[in-house]
């Protein structure tokens, strides 16, 4: 298949390509900078250079493509203006120019994280109301909004996997964030996928006819404790940490749709399955 890719050089996405190109698929990358994407092109993939809210930069490079897989997103260190424009502009943009490309799909890269602290007594759903409590999760709740409102009026052939606490591979995430683990309390569990299942997940949302519309979570079968993460990585507890609320199942979600429309399997089902299969 012919794939064009947003976010290539990211942390997802830098995994992610490796295992489409392995798998022979032509993938055309949209990145800000080629020379960022220099390992990625020397593996076989085609860079396209230009910005995500110029579409004249990539129009053409659309055009042929059967699939578009949205991964670029800001995060962290910028404002929330920044954060909007890419999170939500950029994806409208994008998603506008693959309608006018005649793409048939689009797959967009959400979070979990869209589901807020709910107060619900079980894990989320994705047909759960949304309550993003910080700026990133809300630019990404509007931004599935406009890409739903484009399905619903004009066709855009989309679907949305919403990512939980990616890690794997060599990615340092789980490093960047044991100073904010460290302050919540102990017993708060979140759910985990290691880079290999999200690639799982985003090509089963790429590869899979007759879902446009649909949303899926995906996550492993076993969340792990904010004390089993601080224990396995040598990181110590603040002294306040005992003391914060939590709501239970915040970052818990059910991937039961995944499991059944897509027949989504998650080949480490653990954080300690990884761990022993040596592919931290």
């Amino acid at each position: 298949m012919n794939l064009f890719v947003t976010g290539a050089t990211g942390k997802v996405g830098s995994r992610f390509v490796p295992r489409l190109l392995q798998r022979g698929h032509h993938v055309k990358l949209l990145v800000r900078d080629a020379a960022k994407a220099d390992t990625l092109h020397q593996q076989g993939a085609e860079v396209v250079e230009g910005d995500l809210l110029q579409p004249d930069h990539y129009l053409d490079a659309l055009r042929g493509c059967d699939v578009v897989i949205h991964l670029a997103a800001q995060f962290r260190g910028v404002d929330e203006n920044t954060t909007r424009a890419a999170n939500i502009d950029g994806s409208v943009v994008l998603a506008r120019a693959a309608l006018s490309a005649e793409v048939p799909r689009f797959v967009f890269s959400s979070t979990v994280h869209v589901y807020g602290s709910g107060g619900l007594s079980r894990p989320s759903r994705e047909e759960d109301e949304l309550r993003p409590a910080f700026a990133y999760p809300q630019s990404k709740a509007d931004a599935e909004a406009a890409l739903l409102k484009l399905h619903r009026e004009y066709g855009l052939g989309l679907r949305i996997v919403r990512f939980p606490f990616v890690y794997g591979e060599r990615d340092p995430h789980i490093d960047e964030v044991l100073p904010y683990f460290s302050k919540w309390n102990p017993a708060r569990r979140i759910h985990m996928a290691h880079h290999a299942d999200v690639s799982q997940a985003l090509m089963l949302a790429a590869f899979t006819s007759g879902i446009d519309g649909r949303i899926y979570n995906i996550a492993d079968d076993a969340p792990i404790s904010v004390a089993e993460i601080l224990e396995l990585h040598n990181a110590d507890l603040s002294p306040e940490a005992m003391q914060q609320e939590y709501d239970p199942w915040d970052m818990i979600v059910d991937t039961t749709r995944i499991r059944d429309e897509l027949h989504y399997r998650p080949i480490y089902p653990s954080f300690y399955t990884a761990r022993d299969a040596g592919v931290l």
